[in-house]
């Protein structure tokens, strides 16, 4: 299966700081596996919870040691992703939208590892799209319907909610909320895939 992707925009906003810049200066799409999210009927409270994340304008200050993460983790994506701007822009988002749900960041990366290999225009043949392969019809679903699932802080912050959403249904059991993030729940294969992942690329040090 084949992943088709438009020409890369400029998106970054025309100020970094000084973080951002040590890290562009120091330092594509692989054929993966689509998500499906949210089969069948929609779940009116994960309804809710995307709504209110989308509306949230709360600021989630950055700490010391999300910098010694984005460092080590900048490192560890390589090339992946062409532009080092792009890159560090992905990596500040993911652990920014991971923290802000309780996530662990190096879950994010796996899943995101998985579903899209970092192609922020990936769209799968079911219509997924973006790094985390959110499902379009959820900004319908949230009164968002111009809003863009390729855009990285919006395709971060859905996907990330839709998972804790997930993760917290299920009590903490990564194999059965991964499963339903993929749409394959009752499958074991798309939760190991991204659990080996995380073991062998993205675990924290």
């Amino acid at each position: 299966m084949m992943w088709s992707s438009s020409s890369r925009r400029k998106f970054l906003p025309a100020r970094i700081n000084g973080l951002t810049a040590w890290l562009v200066a120091a330092l594509l799409a692989t054929v993966v596996s689509p998500m499906v999210a949210a089969q069948g009927p929609v779940d009116p409270a994960l309804r809710e919870r995307l709504r209110a994340a989308m509306t949230d304008s709360s600021s989630f200050p950055d700490r010391f040691d999300a910098q010694v993460w984005l460092t080590d983790m900048a490192i560890r994506l390589g090339n992946q992703v062409a532009d080092p701007a792009e890159r560090v822009y992905i990596l500040r988002r993911a652990h920014w939208e991971a923290t802000r749900v309780e996530l662990p960041p190096e879950m994010i990366l796996a899943v995101i590892d998985i579903e899209s290999a970092f192609d922020s225009y990936a769209v799968s043949v079911a219509g997924a799209q973006g790094l985390m392969q959110v499902m379009p019809f959820w900004l319908d679903e949230i009164g968002l319907p111009d809003d863009r699932l390729v855009n990285i802080d919006t395709n971060l912050r859905m996907g990330c909610t839709i998972l804790k959403y997930y993760y917290d249904m299920e009590k903490g059991d990564w194999i059965r909320a991964l499963g339903r993030y993929n749409g394959s729940l009752g499958s074991r294969k798309y939760p190991e895939k991204v659990l080996e992942r995380l073991r062998s690329r993205w675990f924290r040090q």
